[in-house]
């Protein structure tokens, strides 16, 4: 039987594609506002239909997990980046986000991964109740990211508008408000993968105290 080429399976496919976009936004930004939004959402849209093809296929990777997690992180990053170039007076928000959301995301994966477990998205059930919601329900997982995303491109976008409607103005609100949900969901990340790190650190000390009086 001939050995699978995990780079060629379908939702990693879709994770290049993804980057491809992304790169085309960040190419785009400084000049097309339009077209760099449509390849920026239309990348982080797709991220829904790789977790879906990786079921569908069960072709799931710890692989593709970490190209898919480290595409979310580096897309938001680089439009964050962009935003910091436009709206000067607000670099040091725009810093703290991208601080937070880097530092909770590569902890939590971290400790889960030290854990044991396949992905970044497979928590303890028994664990804090708003990160059980947060990633066992894809209908609010999906909100809370798109939210995220359409949040900061609301952002870029308005500032090149010289008369925003009223509905953009509303939307940008609405997603600011998801934007602030999910920054807090960061804070619990951090805490709760501090926590997780901490008691493998004393369980690992524990087990070095055993074996010395053994």
């Amino acid at each position: 039987m001939a050995e699978e080429n995990i780079f060629l399976f379908v939702p990693n496919l879709i994770g290049y594609a993804r980057i491809v976009l992304a790169l085309l936004s960040f190419y785009l930004m400084p000049c097309c506002p339009a077209p760099a939004v449509f390849c920026y959402l239309l990348s982080a849209l797709l991220d829904a239909f790789d977790g879906h093809a990786a079921r569908a296929l069960n072709q799931g990777t710890k692989f593709g997990a970490m190209l898919d997690m480290l595409t979310d992180r580096c897309a938001t990053m680089c439009l964050l980046v962009n935003l910091a170039l436009l709206y000067p007076s607000y670099t040091f928000l725009f810093q703290l986000s991208m601080s937070l959301d880097i530092a909770s995301h590569w902890l939590h994966l971290h400790s889960s991964m030290m854990k044991g477990a396949t992905s970044h998205k497979t928590i303890d059930l028994s664990g804090n109740p708003i990160l059980r919601i947060y990633y066992t329900s894809r209908p609010v997982l999906f909100v809370m990211c798109m939210g995220n995303e359409l949040f900061f491109c609301l952002l870029y976008v308005l500032h090149f508008t010289e008369e925003p409607y009223g509905w953009l103005q509303v939307l940008l609100w609405v997603c600011a408000l998801i934007s602030m949900m999910k920054a807090a969901i960061s804070v619990l990340h951090l805490i709760t993968a501090s926590r997780n790190m901490a008691a493998l650190d004393v369980a690992e000390r524990e087990r070095e105290r055993t074996a010395k009086q053994q």
